[in-house]
């Protein structure tokens, strides 16, 4: 498969979004003490960050197959747009509650609006003029 410049430009957030979402998703589900000042207690907590992790898991599924298959692109690009702009602002509002993070959760409020928002611009500026 090769990859046309208008390609790169379409998917490449889909594609940086899975190789972040992914590792992260193991590391909330399996061993959340060891990059993040997180610690659980009850299995609850475990079960909470499980279910976090296999959302992380299938949203990235989704994303992987709008990459590949034309039909699934705009589903997965919306999806995307709404996951990071979703976590995006959920941590600008616990910025401003709860006070400032460590610097991972402070570099993945960047991102994660700057996925977000290039999604948006994909979806409007690029995609409503073709069908990808």
């Amino acid at each position: 498969m090769q990859l046309t410049n208008k390609d790169i430009i379409t998917k490449i957030h889909l594609i940086i979004s899975v190789c972040i979402v992914v590792p992260v998703s193991f590391f909330y589900g399996f061993n959340q003490s060891s990059q993040f000042d997180i610690h659980l207690d009850t299995i609850d907590e475990h079960n909470f960050f499980k279910a976090i992790m296999g959302l992380y898991l299938g949203f990235s599924i989704l994303w992987i197959i709008g990459v590949f298959k034309v039909n699934y692109f705009k589903i997965a690009l919306i999806t995307n747009m709404i996951f990071m702009l979703g976590l995006g602002f959920g941590r600008l509002l616990s910025l401003t509650l709860d006070g400032v993070p460590t610097f991972g959760y402070q570099f993945g409020t960047f991102a994660e609006l700057f996925l977000g928002f290039y999604g948006l611009w994909v979806l409007l500026s690029h995609h409503t003029t073709t069908n990808t």
